[in-house]
């Protein structure tokens, strides 16, 4: 190969060409005569350089030779962006497709009835005060599409704020077309994570390049617990997507400070807060962004620029927040009180924390009353919380909780990914500081999780994987630009993703992985959203039909929330806290029944009843069922004993006559 060096033509700022059998590239020279190669339009160099000599006999050909360079390089880069991008909205297209098949195969689960119709009084009357354990947002977007429907409304009877909330949820929903109604809200939640997909291309482009995007995005696109959660009318969802903007947001400020970054980080941090109360964690976040980019800048100026920029974030996100409520400190409108008032609800709180901090808040109106009391419901729903973990319950959570759901419940290539990741780190010092980046938020929302007592699902965790699929893909790209056999192994990893996720179909909420047995051993080892959060009806009435089932025995874990006859599911009630206490469903249950016998995940482990009282269903867990249904509803034929539940049941009766 032939190196021809030039004299700085005329400001090009590169000063020779070479001219090879594999291409063309652009050398600059130091001083010391050092060469190196500034771009290369098609191919690596693969020969010795042969130093023809300084000066250029053709000054007109040289120019003729960049102006061809620069246009092929046009050329190429064009025609590999097209490529990109077709791959990008293949994608994209698949992982929608996924998200309305979700919609379309998966009944009502227990929180959604209540937040739509939640969202609903906030957008009609203004009502922030009908469920406020969680801010406004998500629900508020799930309501907007179904605001044109002329719709049946229940009318509120006082009742605790709650306990109405899910009573008038379920009439919303069961007294309409609760397919037609649900599915729109879920379409909307949809578009979160639709979002939320494309801001991991983005972002994982941005700080590694485009075949780290695309390979975070192909993985992401088949994770089955984002699946699992991407379509329901819950805040779990929205909000992964708006600490992924957050994040991104902030990070391009760090990148570069300036005046509309930081106002669009305020802006989204804010409507994170306004997601989740989980949104709050973002401040920590920022704060060690700045410290992580001191590590590697040094410049101490420019962090007290970052930290003032904290601060700044802090009071947009504040009056974002506040306009999510309207501007409004009273939770209901028209001075309508709130059941129970904050008041009487911080003394409740204060059997669990200290209620200081909340009543000053209060006193001095710095954050909207439902969402004081909003904070104040999450911490005691955290100490009535049960946990349940390899088949132990446990009266409060435990440190191990959330490590064991990621590894259960995490697909083996997503975790064959981070194991990679750990093997590029030992070997590449440049990926480990901007991963440093990106494992920040990962390392401050699973240190909070792993210090709560809420055990309850890895949906609390989930806004960790877009960045951990980023960090896994950045590595296995790594890998790939320096042994192209490593995309065989990619491409394996791919494939098992596709496939361990169809398996699972529709029944995400109960995937596990096959180290751990698949959807189909769930149940003996984690509970709850986990496994069962109520979504099965659609597939126990498919089973039953398919079986000419007529008479049969259910006991349904949001029976009391969600109307089963309106999935076609038959069975009479078997008793549980909901529908005997929370709820109450007329019923009557002998002491003995024939099957088939239909039980929850969650009735069939206990979660719901108080810590310590005797399970009427615990017999059953000795049993083998004769099918599970998307690894959260257990089927038994024969006939059973079930004294317990029916004494269950004369007990609440008596107590209520009384």
């Amino acid at each position: 190969m032939r190196l021809c060096v030039g004299d700085g033509i005329e400001g090009i700022g590169l000063d020779c060409i070479v001219y090879g059998e594999f291409g063309s590239a652009w050398v600059p020279v130091r001083g010391n005569g050092e060469l190196e190669v500034a771009c290369v339009l098609s191919h690596f160099l693969h020969e010795p350089l042969e130093f023809a000599g300084r000066g250029h006999q053709n000054r007109e050909e040289f120019r003729r030779e960049m102006r061809m360079l620069q246009i092929a390089q046009k050329v190429q880069k064009d025609r590999r962006a097209v490529w990109y991008g077709a791959g990008v909205a293949a994608l994209l297209v698949v992982f929608f497709a996924q998200l309305l098949a979700v919609n379309r195969r998966t009944s009502m689960c227990w929180d959604e009835g209540h937040h739509l119709f939640d969202g609903y009084t906030i957008v009609r009357h203004h009502d922030y005060g009908l469920n406020p354990e969680a801010p406004p947002l998500a629900k508020v977007v799930a309501a907007l599409p179904v605001l044109p429907m002329r719709l049946y409304e229940p009318l509120q009877q006082g009742r605790d704020s709650q306990l109405e909330a899910f009573v008038d949820g379920r009439e919303f929903l069961f007294r309409n077309d609760a397919d037609h109604v649900l599915g729109r809200g879920r379409v909307a939640i949809s578009f979160f994570t639709l979002a939320l997909a494309v801001m991991v291309f983005f972002l994982g482009r941005r700080m590694f390049g485009v075949t780290t995007g695309l390979i975070a995005l192909a993985f992401l696109v088949f994770d089955p617990n984002l699946l699992a959660h991407g379509a329901l009318v819950t805040t779990d969802a929205a909000i992964t997507c708006m600490v992924l903007a957050a994040i991104y947001s902030w990070y391009s400020y760090i990148l570069k400070p300036d005046l509309p970054r930081l106002l669009l980080a305020g802006v989204l941090a804010g409507l994170a807060c306004a997601t989740k109360f989980t949104g709050i964690f973002l401040a920590p976040c920022m704060v060690l962004m700045v410290g992580v980019a001191y590590l590697e800048d040094r410049d101490r100026r420019l962090a007290l620029k970052r930290l003032a920029g904290v601060a700044v974030v802090g009071a947009v996100a504040l009056a974002v927040l506040w306009a999510a409520y309207g501007f409004r400190y009273a939770a209901r409108p028209d001075g309508r009180a709130q059941n129970p008032g904050l008041a009487a609800y911080l003394n409740q709180y204060a059997a669990v924390a200290n209620p200081a901090p909340l009543r000053v808040m209060a006193r001095a109106h710095v954050l909207p009353e439902a969402y004081l009391w909003g904070l104040a419901n999450t911490k005691l729903t955290e100490q009535r919380d049960i946990s349940h973990l390899f088949g132990r319950l446990r009266r409060h959570g435990t440190w191990m909780y959330f490590p064991a759901v990621i590894a259960v419940k995490s697909t083996l290539p997503f975790l064959a990914m981070l194991a990679l990741a750990i093997y590029v780190a030992v070997r590449e010092r440049s990926l480990r500081r901007r991963w440093l980046m990106l494992l920040v938020p990962v390392a401050v929302f699973l240190g909070l999780a792993m210090h709560s007592d809420m055990n309850i699902g890895l949906r609390h965790i989930l806004p960790i994987y877009p960045f951990l699929y980023i960090v896994g893909a950045s590595a296995v790209g790594w890998l790939v630009a320096r042994d192209t056999r490593w995309l065989v192994g990619v491409a394996a990893l791919l494939v098992f993703q596709v496939v361990s996720s169809a398996r699972s179909f529709p029944g995400y909420m109960a995937y596990a992985n096959e180290a751990w047995g698949g959807q189909r051993n769930v149940h003996r080892l984690l509970s709850d959203s986990n496994s069962d959060w109520g979504q099965q009806l659609k597939t126990v009435a498919a089973y039953l039909n398919e079986r000419g089932v007529k008479q049969c025995w259910m006991a349904y874990t949001a029976s009391g929330v969600a109307d089963e006859r309106y999935y076609g599911v038959p069975c009479r009630p078997l008793s549980t806290m909901v529908n005997l206490w929370w709820i109450p469903a007329p019923m009557e249950v002998p002491r003995e029944i024939e099957g088939p016998v239909l039980i929850s995940d969650d009735e069939l482990e206990g979660i719901d009843l108080p810590y310590g009282a005797p399970n009427p269903y615990a017999a059953f867990r000795k049993l083998k069922p004769a099918a599970i249904l998307d690894g959260g509803v257990m089927v038994y034929d024969g006939r059973f004993d079930v004294t317990e539940a029916s004494k269950a049941v004369e007990r609440a009766r008596a107590a209520r006559s009384h």
